[in-house]
């Protein structure tokens, strides 16, 4: 059973602030700072420290609050394990909207086979879904996007290449374009927060330049409607290809001397060993090492 100070611990570490604590957990604040005391007397170390009189997490508070947040995970599991009387397992999982949408459909097929296996499958974008582990609302996730390896363990499912996309008929259809010839048009990208837009700004970083130096922004939520407005001829956009192939009347391009190709990671809690839920879900394959 997880101790309830590391709950209050937890709950302190989200929103940083004694009083806040003590009313979210409907105790008093002395209350709060003798249980975060205690844990500082158990552990040998200074948990949390104030720095232009701002509540910190100290680099012990992250490290226990990575393990702690794991314990938390291991506890639900077992709860929802003692108190089942039927042999249906279970599994929450969240992907990124490309992988969601156009990848991960065969390992859904194959897993809902078994009639004793139930799915939560949450389609978001990357800085959604890794606040949805972090809240233990999730056991596994597969983004595209970038993510704090410090915070989280990871295992390698897939590498894609991520390509630019245009109507058939544009002039950049099946070139190699250069950063200019890019800038000149209308960019139609992801919004903030989806690791699609991250990879794309860490690219143009490469070459000293933003998405705001775009002739025209353009920025959908929704691949559906980028595909759309693409086909359509409004801008251009960048995808991963397996969503460039989905519509055949795409064409895709590249920039110039520039072949990107990003990897699709399984990702969970730190110190949470999930491989067995992942194996479920993927089989072996994911386990194994990737050259």
């Amino acid at each position: 059973m997880l101790d309830y100070r590391i709950e209050t611990f937890l709950v302190l570490c989200e929103c940083r602030n004694y009083r806040q604590t003590a009313e979210l957990l409907h105790i008093t604040q002395p209350a709060v700072t003798q249980q975060i005391h205690h844990l500082e007397q158990e552990y040998g170390c200074k948990l949390f420290r104030y720095a232009n009189r701002r509540l910190e997490k100290t680099e012990a508070a992250e490290t226990l609050e990575l393990y702690a947040r794991a314990e938390r995970l291991h506890e639900q599991s077992l709860r929802e394990q003692l108190k089942k009387k039927d042999p249906i397992k279970k599994l929450r999982i969240g992907a990124t909207k490309t992988i969601g949408d156009y990848f991960l459909a065969k390992y859904i097929h194959r897993y809902l086979h078994d009639e004793n296996h139930s799915l939560d499958f949450l389609v978001d974008n990357t800085e959604r879904l890794l606040r949805e582990l972090e809240e233990n609302q999730l056991d596994f996730a597969v983004v595209e996007g970038f993510f704090d390896k410090n915070r989280f363990d990871s295992i390698l499912l897939h590498r894609e290449p991520f390509v630019g996309i245009c109507r058939c008929d544009h002039p950049f259809a099946g070139r190699e374009v250069s950063i200019d010839e890019l800038l000149s048009e209308t960019i139609i990208h992801r919004e903030d927060g989806s690791g699609t837009r991250a990879i794309l700004e860490q690219e143009l970083m490469g070459y000293n330049e933003s998405l705001s130096r775009f002739h025209r922004r353009i920025c959908i939520s929704s691949f559906k409607v980028i595909l759309d407005l693409v086909r359509e001829g409004f801008g251009v956009s960048f995808v991963y290809n397996v969503l460039a192939d989905s519509d055949p009347e795409l064409a895709k391009f590249s920039l110039q001397d520039d072949r990107v190709i990003r990897e699709f990671n399984i990702v969970y809690l730190k110190y949470a060993d999930q491989r067995e839920k992942i194996s479920l879900f993927f089989g072996e394959e994911p386990l194994r090492d990737h050259p």
